[in-house]
C-alpha cells in the first residue's frame, strides 16, 4: 500500500486540475454571463450549457457514487453474506475489522429481497482501513476530493457521499426518492420495477415526504450553491403509454390514483353502464370497479383513449408535483429530473414540460446523436449514467457495456464524452460509478468492473489518463462543435 500511495501522490501533484476552469469547475476563458450564485441552465447559439454560480460556462463531468458502501435511498449497503457466510474468510466481529460488519434491509430485487435486515459486509471500506489507519473515512473524503480536481472531474454526481460533498470543494448532484425504497408506502399497488413500484403522486402523503426529505436529510444541500440541483427517483418503470393506468386498475381498491381513475370516469361517464358499454366490461357499479383489477381491451378505442389519458394525467401529477415541491423549496436549484433508463414518448413529453434538465442513463458506444425523439420541449440533457467494463483486470463482471481490456476502456470513455459533447443538448456526462463494486457482489447480485478505482483503492491508469485528456479540452471541443 505505501509504495502505491506514495506514488499516486506524486501522480496527482504532476496533474493538478485544467488551469482554465475556475473553482467550481466553469470555464474562465469562455464568455462572462450574469451571475447568479447558482448553477443555471442557458441556450447560447444552439448549444444547451450550463452556467456556474460565477456566471462561468460549465459543463457537468461527473462521477457517480463518490464515497464507499453503495448509498442508495439514505441506506448504506455492503456485501450480503447471509447463507453464504463459508464462501468468504471473515475477520473475527470483535476485531478492528469487525467494524465493517452491518445489515441492509431487504433488496428491490432478487435473492435478498426475501431477507430484510440481513448481514453484510463492507470489504471496500475493511480495505480503507486497512491502507488508511483508524481516520480512514476523512482521509479518503480528502484524497478523493483531490483526486477529482486532478482527473479533471467537475462533478459528484449520484448517490455520492454527503460527508464527501458537502467538502463543498467539487458541485455535486442529490437525490430524492418520493416513496421509500424496500416500501410500498405511496405507492402504486398493481406496478412493479427494478428499484421498486411506481410513486403514486395522488396519495396526500406523497408530495409530504418529498418536501420533508428536503428539509431533514438533504437540508444542508437546499440552497447550497455548490449543489446542481435535485434528481428525484431513479429509473422508474414508465412502460408504454397506456402502462401506467393499467398499474392503477391493477391496484386495490384503496389506492389513491385508483379513486382518482374513478372520478375521472364517472365524470365522463356519469352511469357505470356506459364505461360497461365503452369498455366492453360488466360491473354491477363504481365500487364494483374499485374492487376489479381486470384491464379492457385496448383494441376498443373509448378504452385506449381513457388509458392514455389517465397515463397522461398520473405522469403530470408526477412531474408537476416534484417541480412545484422544488420550486418551493429549493427555487434557487435545477429540477435534474427521473433519471430515465427507459421512457416512451408520453412521459418524456411531459417530463419535459416541468424539469430543468431530462437525465438520461444511457449505456451506449456513442450519444452523438441522442435527441428527445418528438418531444416538443426543448431541454438540456445530462447524461446521468453510462460506463465500460472489461475482464483483464478487477471485477468479474464487465457490466452493461463490455469491452475488450482497459486500454479500450480508455478510448470508450474518450469517444463517448467526445460524442456528447458535440450533442448541443447534452450539459454532461456523469460515470457510473467511482469504485469497482466488490467481486463478491453488491444487494442485487451486480459485481461490475466499472470503477475510476478497484476495490483495494487503486486507480486506473488508463481511465484517470482518458477523463485528464477529456478535461484538458471538454470546453473547447464543446464550444467550436458549435
Amino acid at each position: 500500500f505505501a509504495h502505491a500511495e506514495h506514488q499516486e501522490e506524486l501522480d496527482l501533484l504532476a496533474n493538478p486540475r485544467p488551469v482554465d476552469w475556475n473553482e467550481f469547475g466553469g470555464w474562465t476563458s469562455g464568455p462572462q454571463l450574469a451571475a447568479t450564485g447558482y448553477f443555471r441552465t442557458e441556450k447560447i447559439d444552439g448549444q444547451w450549457w450550463l452556467v456556474d454560480p460565477a456566471g462561468r460556462l460549465f459543463w457537468s463531468h461527473g462521477i457517480v457514487r463518490v464515497g464507499t458502501r453503495i448509498r442508495v435511498g439514505g441506506v448504506y449497503h455492503g456485501t450480503p453474506i447471509l447463507n453464504r457466510e463459508h464462501l468468504f474468510q471473515l475477520p473475527p466481529r470483535d476485531s478492528d475489522l469487525g467494524r465493517f460488519y452491518g445489515s441492509e434491509p431487504a433488496s428491490t430485487r432478487f435473492y435478498y429481497s426475501k431477507y430484510p435486515d440481513h448481514p453484510v459486509y463492507d470489504f471496500l471500506e475493511a480495505n480503507l482501513f486497512r491502507k488508511y489507519g483508524p481516520d480512514w473515512a476523512s482521509r479518503h473524503a480528502e484524497k478523493n476530493q483531490r483526486r477529482l480536481a486532478s482527473w479533471g472531474l467537475n462533478t459528484i454526481a449520484n448517490s455520492s457521499d454527503p460527508q464527501i460533498y458537502l467538502r463543498r470543494q467539487t458541485p455535486y448532484t442529490a437525490i430524492v426518492y418520493s416513496a421509500p425504497l424496500g416500501s410500498n408506502e405511496h405507492r402504486i399497488e398493481g406496478s412493479t420495477g427494478t428499484w421498486g413500484k411506481l410513486p403514486d403522486p395522488y396519495d396526500p402523503g406523497w408530495r409530504r415526504l418529498i418536501e420533508t426529505t428536503l428539509k431533514t436529510s438533504l437540508r444542508d444541500s437546499v440552497g447550497d450553491p455548490w449543489c446542481l440541483g435535485f434528481f428525484v427517483d431513479n429509473e422508474l418503470a414508465w412502460g408504454d403509454t397506456f402502462h401506467l393506468a393499467k398499474c392503477v386498475l391493477r391496484s386495490p381498491a384503496t389506492q389513491p390514483a385508483k379513486l382518482a381513475f374513478r372520478d375521472v370516469l364517472r365524470a365522463k361517464y356519469e352511469y357505470i353502464g356506459r364505461l360497461n358499454a365503452a369498455w366492453g366490461v360488466a360491473h354491477s357499479s363504481w365500487e364494483v370497479f374499485l374492487e376489479a383489477t381486470t384491464i379492457p381491451d385496448e383494441a376498443r378505442s373509448a378504452a385506449a383513449e381513457d388509458l392514455r389519458d389517465f397515463s397522461r394525467a398520473v405522469i403530470e401529477t408526477y412531474f408537476k408535483g416534484c417541480h412545484d415541491v422544488l420550486a418551493d423549496t429549493a427555487p434557487h436549484q435545477l429540477y435534474l429530473g427521473a433519471r430515465f433508463a427507459g421512457f416512451n414518448p408520453l412521459v418524456l413529453a411531459v417530463a419535459a414540460k416541468y424539469c430543468d434538465v431530462l437525465s438520461l442513463n444511457r449505456y451506449y458506444v456513442s450519444v452523438a446523436k441522442l435527441t428527445l425523439g418528438e418531444t416538443p420541449v426543448d431541454r438540456p440533457i445530462l447524461i446521468g449514467e453510462f460506463h465500460f467494463g472489461a475482464l483483464d483486470r478487477g471485477s468479474f463482471s464487465s457490466a452493461l457495456a463490455p469491452v475488450m481490456d482497459q486500454a479500450a476502456r480508455a478510448i470508450a470513455y474518450q469517444e463517448y464524452v467526445g460524442s456528447a459533447l458535440r450533442n448541443p443538448a447534452i450539459v454532461g456526462t456523469h460515470w457510473f460509478q467511482f469504485y469497482d463494486q466488490p467481486p463478491s457482489g453488491r444487494f442485487d447480485t451486480e459485481n461490475y468492473q466499472t470503477g475510476f478505482v478497484d476495490i483495494a483503492d487503486t486507480p486506473y491508469e488508463e481511465t484517470v489518463a482518458a477523463a485528464r485528456a477529456m478535461a484538458r479540452q471538454l470546453y473547447s471541443l464543446r464550444h467550436t462543435s458549435r
